[in-house]
């Protein structure tokens, strides 16, 4: 088929959901960003941050297992403006909150309601608009947003912070707000102007719209698809526990890197506002890497006649070992040791950890498609996101515990963070191990 004559509009609909998705992450991160001006402002404790942020968790992940069945029933279009438009309103009115908790807690929990139609729409997006064999790609560009959003925040929310704006009216804390959330709602312009489900685009040819179904399944195997599994059913198999403990032990590393960065910096080396930009930054950007080679790491294996399920658990099984190296942060972060290039050395160590888990994140959720059928998938990855969100809210909880358990001394509570870090993936590794030994894929439902 010539390409020229294809059409690549579809690039274009790839590139709306990577903005989105950068939104995404960007509005999440603000509030850690926020943390250390916030608590001095309003005295609040880590185990206040620590209820906002695993608030915030808990509804996202719980959310996001009903996320896609609004989303199949409202379509695509509609679904992703009203979340995106739901998260960004909650992020703006966010501004407006003053120093009780309850009342940040009940936005961001609003907030997390939002957020977590965006990657069901995004992945039911790709469905619709890419063949099979493009889907992967697709996937990757727009959740490499992620980090993107993460980025941009860890240069602008700071920057944002530390001023005073409209002749000091509005404080920089309340303008990290309204800025990033205003930025989602720009976006909605691009997204009802560029986008249609492929059978009512006017801009794309037709021998786009025949690329894009070249590979459609027949009638019965939709209808097959479309069959409800209900969990009870998948959580009597041991393939199903494997995931879930995996992310549930996982996933809560994440979390602690995205909220609780920031707090580490300034307490750990005095860091604060623009200062902690560029290496927040760059942890974030070093993840990207992780991802993707992470990704692809497995067909080294592959490629040597290794077979899929093997070569994917021998891969995470070498990933699981790199965040290991977190046991050494607090010593390469002592400044009395290593004066004030000491921050270089901590984030170099946790940059390794970062890129890491994107790896092990990448890897973990293949396993599912290597041993359910695609059915139940779906399914699943939610089961699995669930126990994930549970991981984030219990780490999340404890940071805050330990931080304020330790306030004369926060480089032991950081100390045992980073520890409980390091051997997560190996734990995780070998009971996903135990309950899975060799490839067992589920041929019964």
């Amino acid at each position: 088929m010539n390409r020229n004559k294809l059409g690549n509009y579809r690039w274009t609909i790839v590139a709306l959901l990577f903005f989105s998705t950068t939104i995404n992450y960007m509005d999440r991160q603000v509030i850690g960003y926020l943390k250390p001006i916030l608590s001095d402002k309003y005295g609040w404790s880590n185990s206040d941050f620590a209820l906002i942020t695993s608030w915030f968790t808990g509804f996202y992940a719980t959310i996001t297992i009903f996320a896609g069945a609004i989303i199949d029933k409202i379509g695509t279009k509609l679904g992703l403006a009203i979340s995106l438009s739901f998260w960004s309103l909650m992020g703006m009115v966010n501004a407006f909150c003053g120093g009780a908790v309850y009342q940040h807690v009940i936005v961001r929990s609003l907030f997390g309601i939002g957020e977590a139609g965006n990657f069901p729409a995004s992945i039911k997006t790709v469905a619709e608009w890419f063949p099979k064999k493009e889907r992967a790609l697709a996937t990757g560009i727009f959740n490499s947003g992620a980090n993107v959003g993460a980025m941009v925040a860890a240069l602008l929310v700071p920057w944002l912070a530390v001023h005073s704006w409209f002749n000091q009216s509005i404080e920089g804390w309340q303008m990290a707000f309204l800025l990033t959330g205003a930025i989602g709602l720009i976006w909605l312009i691009f997204w009802f102007a560029l986008y249609h489900t492929p059978a009512k685009h006017k801009k794309l040819s037709k021998a786009e719209f025949e690329y894009i179904h070249s590979d459609d399944v027949s009638a019965v195997d939709v209808k097959s698809d479309k069959n409800k599994i209900p969990w009870i059913k998948l959580l009597a198999y041991r393939q199903t526990w494997s995931f879930f403990i995996g992310k549930f032990l996982t996933d809560g590393v994440w979390w602690f890197l995205l909220f609780w960065l920031p707090d580490y910096m300034k307490k750990q080396f005095n860091m604060q506002g623009e200062a902690i930009m560029l290496p927040l930054f760059t942890v974030y950007g070093i993840a990207i890497v992780g991802s993707v080679a992470g990704g692809g790491f497995p067909m080294y294996f592959i490629n040597k006649g290794m077979e899929t399920y093997k070569a994917r658990m021998k891969a995470m099984f070498i990933i699981a070992l790199l965040p290991i190296i977190l046991v050494t942060t607090q010593y390469f972060g002592n400044v009395s040791i290593f004066g004030n290039t000491a921050y270089i050395y901590a984030l170099i160590v946790i940059c390794i950890a970062a890129a890491a888990h994107q790896a092990w994140s990448a890897n973990i959720f293949t396993t599912v498609s290597d041993l359910f059928p695609k059915k139940a998938v779906g399914s699943v990855t939610g089961i699995g996101g669930l126990a994930g969100g549970i991981g984030g809210v219990l780490m999340q909880l404890m940071a805050g515990w330990l931080t304020d358990a330790f306030k004369n001394n926060p480089q032991t509570a950081y100390l045992i963070l980073f520890l409980v870090c390091a051997f997560a993936y190996v734990v995780a590794w070998l009971i996903m191990k135990v309950l899975v030994p060799k490839f067992s894929p589920i041929a019964d439902l």
